[in-house]
C-alpha cells in the first residue's frame, strides 16, 4: 500500500512539473451550435487532448478565448446527438468563427461511454455491448433511486429478498447480486456492506448515467465482475444550472387486505456553478426521502420497510493549465430503515424488528494529464467509509443489537495511449478494505443513563466480535485495441493478487493469484450491421459478501450466513455473441440487438443449511459445489423511433441457470431466478409541453423456497413456484415555461393492475425471505420540478 501511494504522488508531481504552458495566447474560437435550424443551449465544446472547454449559452453561442496559435481538434458532445469533430488551425490574434450543425442520434449509438474499455469511445465503436441508463430513463420511470431504474435494461432484474427490511439486489443474466461489480465513477469502492441496501441508498438525481456491461469484466475491474459491471457516473459541473424537485407517492392504493396506502415523500435539488472561462466548476446535490412502512396483508407487519434518507454531495474540478485537471467527488448518505411491527416503540419492544442506520461517506480525487496529442495519464484515489448500527431480532430480544464498520480504499495509475490504428490502456490498482462486525450483546436496562426522567443511553454487555476481515487486492491490467478495416480486436488481461484475513476466525489467511484474460471481436458486416464475439474470465474471492451482513428474523427462527473455513475462490468463463442492426429511414429509426450468453462457473458457491439450534438459529454455510454450474440464454433489445416525438424501447431475456448436480431441495435450478423477464418503455411527446410515458416489466415464473408455518415441516421447508407478473405504469408530464426557466408537473400510476405477490407469509413466525415478484404494489404519485435545465 505504501509503495502505490508513493507512485501516485510521484506521478502527479512529475506530470505537473513537466507540463508546459504557452504564454502566447492570442487566438479564440466562437460560434453557434444548431440542429435542423434551431439553436441548442448548454452543449459542451472541447479542444481534444486539452482541458480547454466551454458550453453554449441560452442563445446557443459559445466562445473559447486565450488560445495559443496552433492546430486543434474541436469536439462537441451532447446527449441525443452524434459527436462532432473538426480539425482547425489558429493563427496569431485570429478569432475563428464556427457554426456547427449537430445530427440527431435518436438510438443513442454514438453516445460516449467509458466502462467498456476504461477510456472514452462511442457505443457503436466499443467491442463489447454497453447499455446506458440515462437521466431520461430515471425521469420517465419515476425512479427516485438507482434501484428502480435498473429494471429497464435487458438482462437485469431488481428483487426484494426480505419481507422485513427490504434487502434487495440486482440479478444480471440470472446471477445474484454478488456476481456483479458495482463501480462509482469507474472505481470499485462499493463494498460488500454497501451492497446490502446500497442500490436503494443512491438517489437518481446525483447520477449522470449508469453504464452496464453484461458478461465477465474481471480483466478490467477485478473480482466479482462475473455476471457483469454496473458503473455509476456522477453528474459533472458543465454549465450554470439549478433544479428543485418534489415527489409524493401513495403505495398500495386500492390493495385488498392492506389497511391504508403508505406515503413516500422525497425532495431533491441540484445546482452547478462554473467559472467564466471554465477554469473551475462545482456542483451540489441533495436528497431527502421519507417512506412509511406498508402492510400488504393486514397482519400489522410490514412488507415494505420504513425508510428515511438524507444525501448531500458535491463534485468539483479545477484546471491546472490547458492539459491538466484535478477533480474531487464527495457525498454523504445517512439512511434509516426498519421493518417489522410496532414502529412507535424501540426495536427491542417490537415482536419483530429489522432496523439499520447507515452513515456512508465517499470521497475521490483524480488527477488527469494529457501527453502527446491525446494520451491521458490518470492518477486516482477513492475511499468509502460506512458505520452501520443494526438490530435484527424478535420476541422483544435485548441481545440483537449490532454495529458494523467498513472502510474501502482504492488507489491507482492508468495510462491511455492512442495510436493511428490502435489504443493501449495500462495501469496498476490497489484496493484495501477492512470490515469489523460485532454483536453488542444484551441491553443493560438496570444501568441506563437517565436525565430529566428520560433514558439517554443504555449500555450493552457481552459484546462479541463476529468478524474482523481485512482484504487487499493488488492488480495489474492492460488492454490493447486494434482496428483493421472493418475489424476491431480487443485483447485484455489482469493479474490480481489478493489476501483475506479474519482475525476473529481460526481459519487460515486466504491468498490467491488470479489471471483474468479477455478477448473481444467487433466486425462491421455492413455500416448498419455489427457482429460481436467475446470471451472473458472472472472470479470471486472467498470473502464476506453482502448477504452475510443481513440476518433474517422471525419469532420462530433466525437465519445467518457464514463462509466455510475451506471455501476456495470461484472462477468463471463467459462466452457472448451478438448481432446488432440499426438504421434510420427518413424521420424514423430502428435498432435490434440479439445477444447470446453462456457462463460456466467453476467451484461455484452454494449453501448448506443446518437444522435450527436451541435458540432457533439456522446457519447457511457457503461452500464450493463439487461440480460446476452454468447460466445461459438470449437477450433481445428493440429500439424504434417512428418519429421524433415517439420513442419505443423494449428488452426481453430467456435463460436457464443450473448447477451440474442437485443442491438444496434436490434441485439443480437456481432459486429466485425466472427463466424469462423483460421490460418496455413508450415515450410520446404530444407537444412542446405535454408528454405521455408508458412503462412495463414482465417477470416469469421462478422457484422460491418457503420455510413458513403453513406447512407441516417448516424446518425442512418446501419449494414453491411463483406466478408470472406484468407491472404496467403510466406517467403524464406538463412543462410550463416561466421566463428562462421550466416548471414540470407530473403524475402517474405504477403497477396499474396491482400485479403483486398475494401470498405473503403473516404473523410473528412468518418466513421473511418468502418474497418475490414486483417490489411495489399499485402506487399513485405526483411530482414537481423547477429549474433552468430539466432532465
Amino acid at each position: 500500500m505504501k509503495k502505490i501511494i508513493i507512485i501516485l504522488i510521484s506521478a502527479v508531481l512529475i506530470s505537473h512539473s513537466i507540463s508546459a504552458q504557452d504564454s502566447s495566447k492570442s487566438a479564440s474560437v466562437s460560434g453557434k451550435i444548431t440542429s435542423k435550424g434551431s439553436g441548442i443551449p448548454y452543449v459542451s465544446i472541447f479542444l481534444k487532448g486539452t482541458t480547454i472547454g466551454a458550453s453554449t449559452d441560452d442563445n446557443a453561442e459559445f466562445n473559447l478565448t486565450n488560445l495559443a496559435p496552433g492546430f486543434y481538434t474541436v469536439q462537441v458532445q451532447y446527449v441525443g446527438f452524434k459527436p462532432f469533430e473538426e480539425h482547425i488551425e489558429l493563427q496569431d490574434n485570429e478569432n475563428k468563427k464556427m457554426n456547427i450543425e449537430l445530427e440527431p442520434d435518436v438510438l443513442g449509438l454514438e453516445e460516449v461511454i467509458v466502462t467498456g474499455n476504461r477510456y472514452r469511445t462511442t457505443r457503436k465503436k466499443a467491442p463489447s455491448i454497453v447499455n446506458v441508463i440515462s437521466s431520461e430513463i430515471f425521469q420517465a420511470t419515476q425512479s427516485v433511486t438507482l434501484s428502480e431504474g435498473l429494471n429497464f435494461i435487458s438482462g437485469l432484474r431488481m428483487e426484494n429478498d426480505c419481507q422485513n427490511c427490504g434487502f434487495s439486489q440486482v440479478r444480471m443474466n440470472g446471477l445474484e447480486g454478488p456476481y456483479s461489480q458495482i463501480l462509482i465513477n469507474s472505481r470499485p469502492i462499493f463494498s460488500g456492506l454497501a451492497g446490502v441496501y446500497g442500490l436503494e441508498l443512491i438517489p437518481s438525481n446525483m447520477i449522470e448515467k449508469v453504464e452496464v456491461i453484461r458478461g465477465g469484466g474481471s480483466a478490467l475491474y477485478g473480482g466479482n465482475a462475473v455476471a457483469g459491471t454496473v458503473n455509476i457516473l456522477l453528474k459533472d459541473p458543465i454549465q450554470n444550472s439549478f433544479e428543485l424537485g418534489v415527489n409524493n407517492s401513495f403505495i398500495g392504493v386500492g390493495v385488498d387486505g392492506s389497511d391504508s396506502p403508505a406515503t413516500d415523500y422525497s425532495l431533491n435539488f441540484n445546482a452547478t456553478v462554473v467559472g467564466s472561462e471554465q477554469q473551475s466548476g462545482v456542483s451540489f446535490y441533495g436528497f431527502n426521502r421519507n417512506r412509511k412502512p406498508f402492510d400488504a396483508n393486514g397482519d400489522s407487519f410490514s412488507e415494505i420497510a420504513l425508510l428515511k434518507n438524507i444525501t448531500l454531495g458535491s463534485r468539483l474540478f479545477h484546471k491546472l493549465g490547458t492539459r491538466a485537471k484535478v477533480s474531487l467527488d464527495f457525498f454523504h448518505i445517512n439512511e434509516e430503515r426498519r421493518g417489522g411491527n410496532k414502529f412507535d416503540l424501540p426495536n427491542h419492544e417490537a415482536d419483530i424488528s429489522e432496523a439499520v442506520e447507515h452513515d456512508l461517506t465517499t470521497a475521490a480525487l483524480t488527477f488527469e494529464q494529457y501527453y502527446r496529442e491525446n494520451d491521458l495519464l490518470s492518477v486516482f484515489v477513492a475511499a468509502q467509509k460506512i458505520n452501520r448500527d443494526s438490530y435484527y431480532g424478535a420476541e422483544q430480544s435485548l441481545s440483537d443489537y449490532g454495529n458494523t464498520k467498513d472502510f474501502t480504499l482504492n488507489t491507482g495509475v492508468q495510462y491511455n495511449a492512442k495510436f493511428k490504428t490502435s489504443d493501449l490502456v495500462v495501469g496498476i490498482e490497489d484496493t484495501y478494505s477492512t470490515l469489523k462486525d460485532k454483536k453488542l450483546g444484551y441491553l443493560d436496562i438496570d444501568n441506563a443513563v437517565i436525565v430529566d426522567n428520560e433514558i439517554v443511553s443504555i449500555p450493552h454487555t457481552n459484546t462479541t466480535i463476529i468478524s474482523n476481515q481485512k482484504m487487499n487486492t493488488f492488480g495489474l491490467f492492460s488492454q490493447y485495441d486494434l482496428r483493421i478495416n472493418k475489424l476491431k480486436l480487443s485483447l485484455g488481461a489482469r493479474l490480481d493478487s489478493y489476501s483475506i484475513e479474519n482475525e476473529e476466525s481460526d481459519a487460515e489467511k486466504k491468498t490467491g493469484n488470479v489471471f483474468s484474460p479477455r478477448v473481444n471481436v467487433l466486425y462491421d458486416i455492413l455500416p448498419d450491421f455489427q457482429a460481436r464475439l467475446s470471451y472473458s474470465a472472472g472470479y470471486r474471492a472467498p470473502q464476506i459478501f453482502d448477504e452475510d451482513l443481513h440476518i433474517e428474523s422471525s419469532g420462530s427462527r433466525k437465519v445467518i450466513h457464514v463462509n466455510d473455513p475451506n471455501l476456495q475462490q470461484e472462477t468463471s468463463d463467459s462466452f457472448m455473441a451478438s448481432f446488432d442492426y440499426s438504421r434510420s429511414y427518413g424521420a424514423s429509426s430502428f435498432g435490434i440487438l440479439v445477444e447470446g450468453f453462456h457462463t460456466k462457473l467453476n467451484n461455484p458457491f452454494t449453501n448448506e443449511y443446518s437444522a435450527p439450534d436451541e435458540n432457533g438459529t439456522v446457519t447457511y454455510t457457503r461452500v464450493n459445489a463439487e461440480d460446476g454450474a452454468f447460466v445461459q440464454g438470449i437477450n433481445l433489445e428493440l429500439n424504434y423511433v417512428p418519429m421524433a416525438s415517439l420513442k419505443l424501447k423494449a428488452g426481453f431475456t430467456v435463460q436457464e441457470s443450473k448447477y451440474e448436480e442437485a443442491q438444496e431441495f434436490d434441485e439443480k435450478s437456481f432459486f429466485r431466478t425466472p427463466d424469462s423477464y423483460g421490460f418496455f418503455t413508450i415515450d410520446w411527446e404530444a407537444s412542446d409541453s405535454w408528454c405521455f410515458i408508458a412503462t412495463g416489466n414482465y417477470t416469469g415464473k421462478m422457484l422460491v423456497p418457503y420455510f413458513g408455518t403453513t406447512i407441516d415441516n417448516p424446518e425442512e421447508g418446501e419449494l414453491r413456484e411463483s406466478d408470472t407478473f406484468f407491472d404496467v405504469g403510466l406517467k403524464i408530464t406538463k412543462t410550463i415555461k416561466i421566463a428562462k426557466n421550466n416548471l414540470e408537473l407530473s403524475g402517474g400510476i405504477k403497477n396499474i393492475f396491482n400485479s403483486y405477490q398475494d401470498d405473503f407469509d403473516s404473523g410473528i413466525d412468518r418466513d421473511p425471505a418468502y418474497v418475490y415478484g414486483p417490489m411495489t404494489p399499485r402506487t399513485v404519485y405526483f411530482g414537481l420540478k423547477f429549474g433552468n435545465i430539466l432532465n
